[in-house]
């Protein structure tokens, strides 16, 4: 991963975490993926180290859900990386209970199973001769007419792929994924994203040939915890206790205080008020500026405020006795129902249902803003609006649900829009002179779409510099997003920056 390049340790760097103690511990903030790698590995060192989550469960978005046996993975969590380092502290945490497990996913369109990437007999067979015919022939016009205007998403890919497969494969996940119609996200997002492995570069090939550009292959299989990714966050805190560190749930924070001289010298949750030597902070950067004391300057909560997020919320359904699809998960591509993804948990790991249960653990997604009316829909309407989609949908039988609940994920998806990396720049400056012994980490800590693997790099990377020295640069880790399969590119889709209404709240508002 990209360092500065005084990367090494400093000359005396050894001695940077003596002034770690039990009264001033390091202090992390937040039990997501990031907070609890760095407690474990301070922990495991023999440093004083207390970290402070906001609610009653460890993971954050990666965590576990519980019901009567039960569990649901939010967003399902595929363990796989290329850095070894990260790859060998899952090792060294799960053992045994670290399983390998096949991978598949599917789209579903028109009732029907596609294989993704799409192969050209499995799309001729599930079109039909008559609308492949007609897909073609609305292809072949695409491109000998003038191809006009092309300031949207819906221009480009029609421009070149025909209307009709914009809209069987292109429209509906799009708009549903976003939140706007594509008329409103801009043309060289498109540009952007369709290129090397996504499904529309994988549609061309099948339906067109692929002229000699290969689409990478998918892998094929993934690690993953037993239990689901909750067992990783639960053992990796039973071993911070066991060295000596302290978790302590229920525990948000309100407070940074600053002394003047460019350091944290207080953090309060609550009634606990803690002095620290170092901070880590998983915390989103909007909060993080929120809860500062002195008030951070104008400029700075202006960029805090002008940073935006996708949200999305898991229904959560135990079907009785189905076993609706072998898939980990499949894409929504069909128009008439609001679920962008169905996660199969079954399918991630047998053990994610009780033993011997015949029934499906599923998990249907929706994206959508904090505080719109998708989000502020009342539990009992969204498993019921759930339960008749995976009907609409042929999948099963609304009345075979058993039970169903809702999960709300905040912040799930950190937005690239025109002006994100400027208030990120405006924020870090402020940091870096203000509050020196702070290191954000993780994907809110540095408002960027980290997976778990690389928001536990920034905090070995964090660790690293405080106990040797080193002068990391986590702003750069993954700063290119290299190999992720669903690539989520620096280019902002929207024509014109979406206002959710949480950004008229306050700051420091997080759940």
């Amino acid at each position: 991963m990209p360092d500065t390049p005084d990367n090494e340790p400093r000359p005396g760097g050894a001695a940077r975490g003596a002034d770690i103690t039990t009264e001033h511990p390091v202090v992390v903030l937040g039990g997501g993926p990031a907070g609890l790698t760095a407690a474990y590995l301070l922990a495991k060192r023999g440093q004083p180290v207390v970290v402070l989550e906001s609610t009653d469960m460890l993971g954050g978005i990666a965590r576990t859900e519980v019901r009567d046996g039960y569990r649901f993975d939010l967003g399902g969590h595929r363990f796989f990386t290329k850095v070894k380092e990260v790859d060998d502290l899952w090792h060294e945490i799960m053992k045994e209970d670290f399983l390998k497990r096949p991978r598949q996913s599917r789209i579903y369109w028109n009732d029907k199973f596609l294989e993704y990437p799409l192969e050209g007999m499995d799309v001729i067979k599930k079109l039909g001769l008559v609308e492949l015919s007609r897909c073609m022939a609305s292809y072949l016009w695409a491109q000998v007419k003038p191809k006009g205007r092309e300031d949207t998403f819906e221009e480009w890919v029609s421009n070149r792929f025909g209307k009709r497969l914009y809209n069987h494969f292109f429209k509906t996940y799009t708009e549903k994924l976003w939140g706007v119609p594509t008329n409103e996200i801009r043309a060289e997002w498109a540009a952007q994203r369709i290129k090397g492995l996504s499904f529309f570069s994988a549609a061309r090939a099948a339906f067109f040939g692929n002229k000699g550009n290969k689409i990478k292959s998918l892998i094929s299989e993934f690690n993953y915890p037993r239990y689901g990714p909750g067992q990783m966050w639960e053992q990796m805190a039973k071993e911070i206790a066991e060295h000596g560190g302290e978790i302590r749930l229920n525990a948000p924070v309100t407070r940074l205080v600053t002394d003047g001289s460019g350091r944290v010298t207080e953090v309060v949750a609550g009634e606990q008020t803690l002095t620290p030597s170092y901070v880590i902070s998983s915390l989103p950067l909007r909060t993080t500026v929120g809860i500062a004391s002195p008030e951070a300057p104008a400029e700075v909560r202006d960029a805090a405020r002008g940073l935006r997020y996708r949200e999305f919320l898991t229904v959560l359904l135990v079907i009785e006795d189905e076993d609706l699809f072998p898939d980990n998960w499949i894409y929504i591509h069909q128009p008439g129902v609001r679920v962008l993804r169905i996660q199969n948990f079954k399918s991630w790991s047998p053990y994610m249902v009780p033993e011997g249960s015949r029934d499906a653990a599923i998990g249907m997604e929706y994206f959508c803003f904090e505080g719109d009316e998708l989000w502020n829909m009342d539990d009992d309407r969204l498993v019921k609006m759930a339960a008749a989609e995976i009907e609409k949908l042929n999948l099963s039988q609304a009345a075979k649900v058993k039970f169903g609940f809702v999960a709300r994920v905040h912040k799930a998806y950190p937005i690239y829009d025109e002006k994100y990396a400027e208030r990120v720049s405006t924020i870090r400056r402020w940091l870096e002179s203000d509050m020196t012994n702070l290191t954000q980490v993780g994907r809110n800590g540095l408002h960027r779409y980290n997976n778990s693997d690389h928001s536990m790099l920034t905090a070995m990377r964090a660790v690293d510099n405080i106990l040797l020295g080193t002068n990391h640069d986590i702003w750069s880790v993954n700063v290119e997003s290299v190999y992720h399969e669903e690539i989520h590119d620096s280019e902002n889709p929207y024509a014109k920056d979406p206002e959710p209404p949480a950004m008229a709240g306050p700051l420091a508002s997080e759940n």
